[in-house]
């Protein structure tokens, strides 16, 4: 989710997945897929700016995860229960 600030001051958190286009009408507008559409006090180069920095902490989280993941290593089982 990206924080974006409303034109009257509070705060709301959209899906950049979700947004469809943004517009410089002079504010600045968001429409989203199913048409809802957001006035904002960013400037449409700041919402690109924040839809790129999140796209990009979720690949380097999950960068993260993968490297952090603990590593199991494999071991032959003989049938009579011993390695």
């Amino acid at each position: 989710m990206v924080i974006l600030t409303r034109l009257n001051g509070t705060p709301v958190a959209i899906n950049p997945d979700l947004i469809e286009r943004a517009d410089s009408t002079p504010d600045t507008v968001l429409t989203l897929v199913d048409g809802t559409k957001y006035l904002v006090k960013e400037t449409m180069d700041d919402v690109v700016e924040l839809v790129r920095e999140f796209r990009a902490s979720v690949v380097a989280r999950a960068d993260a995860i993968q490297y952090n993941a603990p590593r199991t290593r494999l071991r032959v089982v003989h049938e009579d229960g011993e390695d």
